[in-house]
């Protein structure tokens, strides 16, 4: 059974092709691993055994009759919150949505069960992917399995770690503004957050909708190129949707780097970062050189401007996106209250968290007529100056390299208390969502505590082929390793007994 688990999902999906394997046995495997370390991890808020064996039993059934080919076919996945599945609670971990049901499925969870993808459950998160620790949800924190004195990461945390943790084979996630690259980077596994337009946000329940963008998280970057390939498309139904040409990023799963032009911004480099993750992060752009690529340093510009720019667009939009919420159509509504507005204001005030309530009155004020132009104009200049940064940079280079995020994963309660410096934590993450770029994490490394250090690789728009190419060659370089806590069947319940 460990064995099995060791699998990275697209090698599970050729042993089940090949019969050598059978569906209901990789989730059965799953399941047991989610039971038996869900009462410490918590990575999970909903868990869908009955559904899951059932979907297996289709699934087999499509195989055995030919009718399902594709690499994923049968492979056990986990969804974050926020995305709608139809008959399974989708509550974006807020008390607001305690009892949502939705009626439809996210065009990205569509295109997965058409490809024969098993969904077991739905991942924790940050309340409404506001959050870097996925510590804000209403359902309780989920921890970090390499070590569940720590977070890991937010606020796609839930996804992360129930991959690292191999409760499944493979996740979904959400990045508004790090959100799968930062929590990879905390958990050890490889997540993508592809150009924005290139995944459907169709039934991705909003935070930023100009940010928002759906992407894999797995073991390696071969299974997230194969995920990605599966859930990206051109989505009548989401006007933001980018019909591409070309989405073949198998292709380039190539151990080949020579002549690629690599660039490491010496802004990235800076006070913040822990020197242990320097380390890491530098020693990987040194690997990469040995394997032929062209490696140096430059600066990019505005860098310390993209923390501010992106939370007052993030939170403007956020204010608009979360008036939705009202107590009337669906979700919590007030027992006690006094006409409308009243109804209003009370099913908010007992619905939303600390974090979601901070985010909306801070994008209310600067929406506002007598500070409209003072904020929210001037951090969409600057959006665009951040772009333009960029376009320079990959005129001279294919892909940006630095690290995912400036430390590694602080300890459970460390961030809550001083929500500035949990904004500080985005600073390598955030203006790659306001440029509309792909980005990627890779593991690079271990801090002396032994917890995961990720490298983060961006490449300019629809260029997701350059970035994966870098990131397949630096992998060839590292094995794969599963935290310990995983390794070790029933540890973590040991710990929590």
């Amino acid at each position: 059974m460990s064995r099995l688990l060791d699998l990275t999902a697209v090698q599970l999906g050729r042993k089940i092709k090949e019969r050598e394997v059978g569906v209901e046995e990789g989730v059965k495997a799953c399941l047991d691993q989610i039971e038996k370390l869900e009462p410490a991890l918590h990575a999970f808020v909903t868990i869908d055994k009955e559904g899951a064996l059932r979907q297996a039993a289709m699934v087999q059934k499509q195989i055995d009759q030919g009718d399902l080919k594709g690499p994923l076919a049968g492979v056990p996945v986990a969804v974050k919150d926020n995305l709608c599945t139809e008959g399974l609670l989708t509550t974006c971990s807020s008390k607001i949505l305690y009892n949502f049901v939705p009626t439809y499925s996210a065009e990205a969870v569509v295109r997965l069960k058409e490809a024969g993808a098993v969904i077991l459950g739905k991942t924790n998160m940050d309340e409404f992917a506001m959050g870097s620790t996925t510590e804000t949800s209403a359902y309780g924190a989920t921890t970090n399995p390499w070590n569940t004195d720590h977070v890991p990461g937010g606020s796609s945390g839930g996804s992360c770690a129930a991959v690292a943790a191999e409760e499944c084979f493979y996740a979904l996630g959400s990045d508004t503004g790090g959100s799968i690259r930062q929590p990879s980077s905390f958990c050890g596994v490889t997540g993508i957050k592809p150009t924005y337009g290139t995944v459907s946000r169709y039934g991705l329940i909003a935070y930023g909708s100009s940010l928002d963008q759906i992407g894999p998280i797995a073991k390696d970057v071969t299974d997230c190129v194969a995920i990605l390939e599966t859930i990206a498309s051109c989505d009548r139904k989401d006007s933001t949707s980018f019909p591409r040409k070309d989405l073949d990023f198998t292709s380039a799963l190539v151990d080949d780097v020579k002549g690629l032009r690599i660039g490491i911004p010496k802004d990235y480099f800076g006070e913040g970062l822990e020197e242990e993750v320097k380390e890491a992060v530098l020693l990987g752009a040194r690997m990469l050189k040995e394997k032929g690529a062209a490696v140096e340093e430059f600066d990019l510009s505005l860098v310390e401007y993209a923390i501010p720019a992106y939370y007052v667009i993030a939170s403007a939009e956020a204010s608009s996106n979360l008036s939705r919420f009202d107590g009337v159509k669906y979700g919590l509504r007030a027992k006690e209250y006094e006409g409308l507005h009243n109804l209003y204001k009370k099913s908010r005030s007992e619905g939303f968290g600390p974090e979601v309530k901070r985010r909306i009155m801070l994008g209310s004020f600067v929406l506002s007529s007598g500070y409209y132009d003072a904020y929210y104009l001037k951090a969409l200049r600057t959006k665009a100056l951040i772009k333009k940064a960029f376009d320079k940079a990959f005129e001279r280079y294919d892909v940006i390299l630095g690290p995912a995020a400036p430390s590694t994963a602080p300890r459970l309660g460390q961030s809550l208390g001083d929500p500035l410096k949990m904004y500080l934590g985005d600073i390598y993450t955030v203006s790659v969502n306001l440029a509309g770029l792909p980005a990627m994490t890779v593991p690079c490394g271990k801090d002396k505590k032994g917890l995961p250090i990720g490298l983060q690789l961006i490449s300019d728009c629809f260029q997701e082929k350059k970035m994966i190419q870098a990131g397949y060659a630096f992998e060839q370089t590292r094995r794969y390793e599963g935290p310990e806590i995983a390794r070790e069947r029933g540890k973590i319940n040991e710990q929590t007994v």
